[in-house]
């Protein structure tokens, strides 16, 4: 697929065939995406990457804890913004568009708690990759070098016909992951990529989310 082409088309899937994916075409994308470029060449990016029986026993951790009510809680700064921003703004539009779509009204909290566990289920993918980065480093040292790997990944991955979903849902509950895929304290979880083949036919995975126009955020100095 063509770059630009591949930049303009890659979108979120939050739905997913139960084929597998080849351990052979994993390893060929994090090659390629480890081609990322990094501060002075840090590489500070790690990946644990999980599937068949570990993944299973993570996501029914996942799910244990969410029922019973268990506070997600992340190793790393997660999203936020105020109500009152342009930020909150462009969530709530997003979020209208894929309860349309998945057909879950505004009161029924039955379907918005199942949404809900689909992200903790890491949209049942058949593999999710864990992004971490050693303790050592401080906290917001990898980030940036995190996310150009993370956009590689994404790209990297439909060359191959695949989808992918980056969510923070997947590490919110640290001790499920370093209990069941062996992630050791001395590392940072920081991201998780669902990734599998799109199931085209799943309501939500015919949104395009749209962007703001280039002149709403672009500030053009001696040009």
């Amino acid at each position: 697929m063509d770059l630009i082409q591949a930049i303009q088309t890659r979108k979120s899937i939050r739905g997913y065939k139960p084929d597998p994916v080849p351990k052979e075409i994993l390893r060929e994308i994090l090659e390629i995406a480890g081609r990322a470029p990094s501060a002075m060449n840090t590489q500070p990016w790690e990946f644990f990457v999980l599937g068949g029986e570990v993944l299973k026993k993570v996501v029914g951790g996942n799910v244990r804890n969410m029922k019973a009510g268990v506070l997600p809680k992340g190793e790393h700064s997660v999203v936020g913004w105020t109500v009152d921003s342009v930020y909150r703004t462009r969530q709530v539009e997003l979020a209208k568009e894929l309860f349309r779509l998945m057909d879950i009204e505004r009161g029924d909290n039955d379907k918005r708690g199942e949404w809900m566990e689909r992200g903790f289920r890491f949209f049942d993918a058949p593999v999710a990759i864990i992004l971490t980065a050693d303790k050592s480093l401080a906290e917001s040292t990898p980030l940036i070098d995190v996310g150009i790997v993370i956009q590689n990944i994404c790209l990297a991955a439909l060359n191959f016909g695949l989808g992918t979903c980056i969510e923070d849902q997947g590490v919110l509950y640290p001790d499920v992951l370093r209990q069941y895929a062996d992630i050791p304290d001395s590392k940072r979880l920081l991201m998780a990529i669902a990734l599998g083949y799109p199931d085209w036919d799943f309501p939500a995975n015919q949104i395009q989310s749209s962007r703001v126009p280039l002149d709403s955020n672009t500030y053009w100095r001696g040009l």
